[in-house]
């Protein structure tokens, strides 16, 4: 049995389309749909039922899915286990919140490439509460995200990478004095309340009995940050990390103590067999965030 086809298949059920399967593989349907086939042939069921342009997995094909998706693990673990290099082979499946990606990772992986141009990684953006769970089930080798509000379990790892305190976010051309009566006054844009950094910033708006005038309430700083840019209402957030030179349209004040913080920082499992990569990956990311000697510090 061809590992690769069995990569097709669980494309083609989770994408629901051989056509979608196909571009997202690099290749022709016809190729998918001999893949699949052969598979069928291998098997001896019959694995995807076609309806019009759409595809769902038979009873069959449904019982061997989670099946299948473990054999292609155990293949990933096998090749990475096999090299024989100073680090396991690739790729590094990493995970990252849409701000650890554009304000933390983009020199960590400039730095990364040049030292381990043989080592691939695999990306995907994602919110914490994904990510998370995705390092506990192994579908991410490790991720870079917000601590939760709970203790983690013991199998997995953490290094902290930024502590980052609420701030109050205005347009660049709004004086401040007092953050509070800010607060009170201007229209105010709601970090979703669901998410850790949300959480934090409602309940220091309700440890001092503020109710601000709620304008919108979403997820995602970056997109906060450019309504408060555009003179949308003003915004509790934690104070992200930025690539470059930070935008020169809003401005960052500090709250009154005690100010909450949400700590940033990388996850993986200690048993991983690409937990050594990902030590490595993050080892460096230390390194580029200036931390390297607190950090082993730390771990001494």
């Amino acid at each position: 049995m061809d590992s690769r086809f069995l990569q097709t298949y669980v494309h083609v059920v989770e994408l629901g389309s051989i056509a979608q399967a196909a571009r997202h593989q690099g290749l022709t349907p016809a190729t998918v749909q001999q893949r699949l086939r052969a598979l069928e042939a291998d098997v001896g069921s019959s694995l995807i039922a076609r309806s019009g342009r759409t595809v769902k997995p038979t009873p069959a094909g449904a019982r061997i899915l989670e099946r299948a998706r473990n054999i292609l693990r155990d293949v990933r673990d096998l090749r990475s286990a096999a090299s024989d290099t100073e680090l396991p082979a690739g790729p590094l499946r990493l995970g990252a919140t849409p701000t650890a990606l554009t304000g933390i990772m983009p020199p960590v992986l400039r730095t990364w490439v040049t030292r381990h141009p043989h080592i691939e990684i695999y990306i995907e953006p994602a919110p914490t509460t994904l990510l998370y769970s995705k390092v506990l089930t192994g579908e991410l080798d490790g991720a870079l995200l917000v601590h939760p509000l709970f203790s983690l379990p013991k199998t997995c790892a953490w290094r902290d990478l930024r502590h980052e305190p609420l701030v109050l976010v205005t347009p660049a051309d709004m004086k401040v004095r007092d953050p509070l009566a800010v607060l009170a006054r201007e229209p105010y844009i709601c970090y979703d309340r669901s998410v850790v950094g949300g959480k934090m910033a409602d309940d220091y708006l309700r440890a001092r009995n503020l109710r601000p005038r709620v304008r919108f309430e979403l997820d995602g700083i970056d997109s906060i940050a450019k309504l408060v840019s555009e003179g949308l209402g003003v915004a509790l957030l934690p104070d992200w990390a930025t690539t470059g030179t930070p935008s020169a349209r809003v401005t960052r004040w500090p709250l009154p103590a005690p100010c909450p913080v949400r700590t940033v920082g990388a996850i993986w499992l200690r048993s991983g067999v690409r937990s050594e990569l990902m030590r490595a990956f993050v080892e460096l990311t230390e390194t580029q965030l200036g931390l390297g000697s607190s950090a082993k510090a730390r771990r001494s």
